[in-house]
C-alpha cells in the first residue's frame, strides 16, 4: 500500500475524486445493508392489514 504519500502527491482535483468516490461507495454500502437488513422483515405490512380489516369491519 502506497500510504498518505502518494495521496499528497495527487493534484487537488483527482483528490477530490478519491475522496467523492470513497464517500459514495460509503453511502451505497450503508443504503444497501439496510435495505436488507429491513427487507426481510413484514411486520408492519401486516399490521396494516390487520388495521384496515379492523377498520372495515366497524364500519359496517
Amino acid at each position: 500500500m502506497a500510504g498518505p504519500s502518494a495521496y499528497r502527491s495527487l493534484a487537488p482535483k483527482t483528490k477530490n475524486l478519491v475522496v467523492a468516490g470513497g464517500l459514495t461507495a460509503f453511502v451505497f454500502g450503508v443504503y444497501f445493508y439496510t435495505m436488507r437488513a429491513v427487507g426481510g422483515s413484514d411486520e408492519l405490512q401486516t399490521a396494516i392489514d390487520k388495521f384496515e380489516e379492523q377498520k372495515g369491519k366497524q364500519g359496517a
